[in-house]
């Protein structure tokens, strides 16, 4: 009898094996994970200071560019750029989140770097919005904390999303547990968030799976929203 190979997790090899069967009755789902019913696209924080120091370690990257997410920002470009067409061509509403430079919280009493007084918070030139896509600028870790995400998510009749973006144990994690919470099917795709730390990007995916979230490898999701472009494009030439 052929066995089937287990996928590789990004929490492969960080989380213990005596924690990981603890979590076992977390892991079993009613259906495999899945993209949800009328997705759209979050993509969470995909903005210019995390790509400042360019595609090197982040160590290095940070000692110039302090938040910098160095090779594990530039790394996830091509995976994240093909996620975006993917849903653009699948008809997703694609909805972008950035920070507010006119806020005056920051996270605890951090003291604001210069360069946060800038154009850090222009989205990546890789990911420029398209005409009509909407841009969120928040001041807390949750697109959903202060803002009119859920309001348009409703008008837009969107139930469930697909995450991309930054940082994996921040404003991803934040913004997955908020819509967690409002009652939104949630998908991280595994490969297009990334985070400052591959040791909280690991753990944090691991919580989000087993409590809050579908953490799903790229390829799976793509291949859901091509089947959903060719029933568009099927539809169109009828």
């Amino acid at each position: 009898m052929t066995q089937t190979t287990r996928r590789a997790k990004p929490w492969d090899g960080v989380i213990p094996a005596d924690e990981l069967a603890i979590y076992d009755e977390f892991f079993k789902r009613k259906a495999a994970p899945r993209v949800g019913d009328a997705p759209a696209l979050l993509a969470i924080d995909l903005y210019e200071k995390v790509y400042y120091g360019g595609n090197v370690p982040v160590a290095e990257a940070n000692r110039k560019h302090p938040g910098a997410c160095g090779v594990n920002a530039h790394g996830a470009i091509p995976v994240t750029q093909t996620l975006f067409a993917a849903a653009r061509a699948a008809r997703l509403p694609v909805i972008y989140t950035t920070g507010n430079l006119s806020n005056r919280v920051t996270a605890t009493n951090r003291v604001r770097g210069a360069e946060e007084n800038g154009n850090g918070y222009r989205i990546f030139q890789a990911f420029t919005p398209h005409s009509g896509e909407l841009v969120i600028h928040k001041e807390r870790a949750s697109a959903f904390y202060g803002t009119p995400l859920e309001a348009h998510l409703q008008q837009m009749g969107v139930r469930s999303l697909v995450v991309c973006g930054d940082s994996t144990s921040g404003c991803v994690r934040a913004s997955v547990v908020d819509a967690y919470s409002r009652g939104f099917h949630v998908t991280v795709v595994e490969e297009c968030v990334f985070d400052r730390s591959r040791i909280s990007h690991a753990v944090s995916l691991f919580d989000l799976h087993h409590k809050y979230a579908d953490v799903m490898p790229a390829d799976e999701v793509l291949a859901h929203l091509d089947s959903i472009g060719r029933r568009h494009s099927a539809t169109a030439a009828e």
